[in-house]
């Protein structure tokens, strides 16, 4: 299973977050096959919840890209929608991670790519939506499935948006 995190909290070009999420899914089912996508969460900013929240989702795709060109083609997406990457954990117009590509496990390479997503497994605003589409995706590293590794993180503050 392919697993892409999707986050935004900035509008761009008159679009909200909610809406960009949504487009990006759709840019990323113009080079894939989109199994799946979940329910889109507000989540509060982090580090600064001051900063606006952000709306996150998460979705399973096929393709034939390679790890490394499919987070080549996610860094195109977020350019799209106006991604500018400053200082980290700054608010942002889009971010694409990917989260899994089948049971890869591979540290960091030279685009910083590292499967599973390092920190995939202690946010619950990556969590809650994955939880949504695949609850028994089991982290390749420590075997705990998405529902489990929910369940064990802190989710205050993550709300489903209806």
């Amino acid at each position: 299973m392919i697993l892409i995190a999707a986050g935004s909290n900035l509008h761009f070009c008159g679009l909200d977050s909610q809406d960009i999420v949504l487009r990006a899914f759709h840019a990323l089912s113009r080079m894939s096959h989109l199994k799946i996508v979940s329910s889109l969460y507000e989540t509060p900013a982090w580090p600064d919840p001051a900063d606006p929240p952000f709306v996150n989702a998460a979705a399973a795709i096929e393709t034939d890209m390679r790890p490394e060109a499919l987070l080549a083609a996610l860094h195109a997406i977020e350019a799209g929608f106006g991604r500018r990457r400053s200082e980290r954990n700054a608010p942002r117009t889009l971010d694409l991670d990917l989260l899994a590509y089948h049971d890869i496990v591979q540290g960091e390479d030279e685009q910083g790519l590292v499967l599973p997503h390092p920190r995939l497994a202690n946010r619950a605003f990556v969590l809650a939506p994955l939880a949504e589409i695949a609850p028994d995706w089991r982290h390749p590293v420590t075997g705990e499935t998405a529902e489990a590794l929910l369940a064990g993180a802190d989710a205050a503050g993550v709300r489903k948006i209806t």
